[in-house]
């Protein structure tokens, strides 16, 4: 009983409270004790308070309260089972009370490139090295571009040779339609002079059809040659071969302004996976030539498991924490939720649901690429009444209640809870008044706890 006594005026305080309090019959006494040490089996179950499933870190709270209770019982053993229940007691408060959930994920930029190249040409030079900030269009890397030069040559030749042709098409398709113009007219004025002498009776028919012959393959001839808006152009053949030459220069055009390689945003230089001397298009194990982040804002990548997705919102605050920060933490909040799931893997029907938290606070020891901790908050109660989560007891029937000790005797007080955090959740009376500032509630009550029943106060730790 020396564990009890309270240092200072000599009073043992426990024996005080034991001459206070009435004593549970034996009879009762040994009866809840066998109900509880007892193994229900079959039909003959009793229904009992129940609480919810407990966090490791809730089990940890409860240990030193479950601890009394086993004092208590080997006390009431001992010393003939004339002692009260002994329970340990917190004054009510409000206060507040933050749900949160626990994630980890990795650390990045914003923005993320990888730079490839598929030039088969030489790495001559690489001005930049990993943890360099760039800027967008600047050159990463300098590649032979001689080849490339000859290329282009060649296709330029090419588009000129077409180009000449067409021309070379086009003036022979304006004279030969002029010339075919001209002889149709020629024949058309002659077959109408024949005709006109064919019915004075001054023409034969022979020479009548001679003329119309003539008209007619003058007419076909005409008809060989294309007209646009009235006037013959070439081949279409000849403009498309124009049109495939002058693509084939611009592509020739794009593969030697590569030969210079440049970022497409500005960032840091994270990662060189090439080397002057190899070809670019040839990098160690076929990793992109570098990796380009945008390392001004940073964010993290995490997966929200479908059970715990519907309480996730764009917008929520967040805390993050990681080994580098040394106990530092800095601010966040959700900015993205995907609107699909995915597999989590390893064999299980859980879905994952990918999301995203901008990081707002700039300037700290953050680095992209290390793992860091995500407390997301999910909901939160402003002054309310907060207990631990262990003093709330759910009855058989679903409803809840806590257990406060009013002058060494037990009441219930049938409440509903609201925000819960890991170790601590908000209760609403479900009877206006019921709950008022310092009422002592039971930490962690025990099933053999009854309403009107005597009990000792634990002493407080000192």
């Amino acid at each position: 009983m020396d564990l009890f006594k309270r240092k200072g005026n000599g009073v043992d305080e426990l024996a005080e409270a034991e001459t206070l309090a009435e004593p549970m019959p034996d009879e009762v006494f040994d009866k809840e004790l066998q109900t509880l040490l007892t193994e229900d089996s079959g039909d003959d179950k009793k229904k009992k308070r129940v609480r919810k499933k407990w966090s490791k870190k809730r089990k940890i709270i409860t240990f030193g309260a479950g601890a009394i209770v086993v004092l208590f019982l080997a006390s009431r053993i001992l010393g003939g089972g004339n002692q009260a229940m002994m329970v340990s007691v917190s004054p009510l408060n409000k206060g507040e009370v933050v749900e949160e959930l626990s994630v980890s994920g990795p650390v990045q930029g914003t923005d993320s490139v990888e730079v490839v190249s598929s030039l088969h040409a030489e790495i001559l030079e690489i001005p930049v090295k990993e943890g360099d900030r760039i800027e967008k269009d600047q050159v990463l890397a300098i590649l032979d571009d001689k080849d490339a030069k000859k290329e282009l040559d060649i296709a330029q030749n090419a588009y000129d040779s077409a180009v000449s042709a067409f021309q070379d098409k086009q003036l022979e398709a304006e004279n030969g339609y002029s010339k075919a113009r001209q002889d149709y007219q020629t024949a058309k004025a002659n077959y109408d002079r024949t005709l006109a002498l064919f019915q004075a009776g001054s023409a034969s028919q022979v020479e009548l059809e001679t003329a119309t012959n003539t008209m007619e393959d003058a007419k076909r001839q005409m008809g060989t040659y294309t007209l646009k808006n009235g006037k013959p152009v070439a081949n279409e053949s000849y403009a498309l071969q124009i049109e495939k030459e002058a693509f084939e220069v611009e592509q020739k055009k794009e593969a030697l302004n590569n030969t210079r390689v440049t970022s497409p945003i500005s960032g840091t230089v994270v990662r060189v996976n090439c080397k002057v001397g190899r070809f670019a298009d040839k990098t160690d194990d076929d990793k992109p030539m570098f990796i380009i982040n945008n390392l001004d804002v940073l964010q993290m990548k995490i997966n929200v498991s479908e059970y715990s997705i519907g309480k996730v919102a764009i917008g929520q605050p967040v805390e993050i924490s990681a080994d580098i920060l040394n106990g530092e933490v800095v601010k966040g909040e959700v900015t993205t939720i995907s609107p699909t799931g995915e597999e989590k893997g390893s064999g299980s029907t859980e879905r994952i649901i990918p999301t995203t938290i901008r990081i707002i606070d700039q300037n700290t020891r953050l680095i992209a690429g290390i793992t860091a901790k995500a407390k997301i908050e999910l909901n939160k109660a402003e002054d309310v009444w907060v207990v631990p989560f262990t003093s709330v007891l759910q009855n058989p029937d679903g409803t809840m209640s806590i257990a406060v000790a009013d002058q060494n005797k037990v009441k219930m007080i049938p409440v509903k809870t609201g925000v819960e955090s890991d170790i601590k959740t908000e209760i609403i009376p479900l009877e206006e008044g019921a709950l008022t500032e310092g009422l002592q509630v039971i930490d962690t009550p025990s099933d053999l706890l009854k309403d009107g029943m005597t009990v000792v106060i634990a002493p407080s730790a000192q």
